[in-house]
């Protein structure tokens, strides 16, 4: 029900030019037999953690993995056209994106593994702007950013969303605020490995499932809402943490 919810609302909306951020090229996808060889080490491993979840979850069929390296490497050939060259030795502004792509595996598995509803819906999406704050990879090197933004490497969700919860933390939760502050490690950063992994190995999957609906619904600022949230269920626990 949730996958054929979220597809049909982004296919409505990404056909609103009012609603659609960015402008995206056509693309047509690659051969379907993609290999596992092409991907890089970390997006293998990335792979079999996705197929192991899926299955035990019963989301998944046996050739899941074959459907999961096809989306993958089909999103990175399409994003591939919105991209730019930045000269730089930084790791995270090399050509392939250095990360695992949390957000089109979460997709894939919400989709059962159909692979071409997963890269349907992540095109009609990628010109949305939740996309920007759901799907990292969505502007790696891409040339809907300033250069001088690029040439940092900080992506925007960074200076964004994880700023905002900084700065509603403060209001909201003083006493988190404090521990953090204490501790000499910032909320930022722990909410940026959030939303990176898609709140993978911290949620539930109906949890993971809600996140991302929520976000597409009602807009990116809830990303911002959630981490907060998040914070104050878990605020007895960082207290009793900062007091040992």
């Amino acid at each position: 029900v949730l996958a054929e919810l979220i597809e049909k609302f982004v296919s409505h909306l990404s056909e609103s030019r009012i609603d659609c951020y960015f402008s995206t090229g056509s693309y047509k996808a690659m051969d379907a037999d993609v290999k596992k060889e092409n991907l890089s080490s970390v997006q293998k491993l990335g792979v079999e953690m996705t197929v192991r979840y899926g299955k035990y979850l019963n989301l998944l069929k046996e050739d899941a993995e074959n459907g999961l390296c096809f989306v993958l490497m089909n999103c990175e050939e399409f994003l591939k056209q919105q991209q730019r060259t930045v000269v730089s030795s930084l790791c995270c502004l090399q050509e392939h994106y250095a990360g695992y792509d949390w957000f089109a595996s979460s997709i894939f598995l919400i989709m059962s593994g159909d692979r071409e509803k997963t890269l349907m819906f992540l095109q009609q999406f990628s010109r949305l702007l939740v996309s920007a704050f759901l799907w990292l990879p969505r502007l790696h090197l891409s040339m809907h950013l300033p250069v001088t933004t690029l040439e940092y490497g900080i992506h925007p969700v960074y200076f964004c969303s994880a700023h905002h919860v900084e700065m509603l933390l403060k209001a909201e939760l003083p006493l988190v605020c404090s521990a953090f502050h204490m501790s000499g490690f910032t909320p930022s950063q722990i909410c940026l490995q959030w939303i990176t992994q898609c709140f993978w190995n911290y949620m539930d999957w109906s949890e993971i499932c809600h996140y991302i609906a929520i976000c597409i619904f009602l807009g990116p600022d809830y990303q911002i809402y959630m981490c907060i949230s998040v914070f104050r269920h878990l605020q007895q626990d960082i207290l009793k943490h900062t007091e040992a």
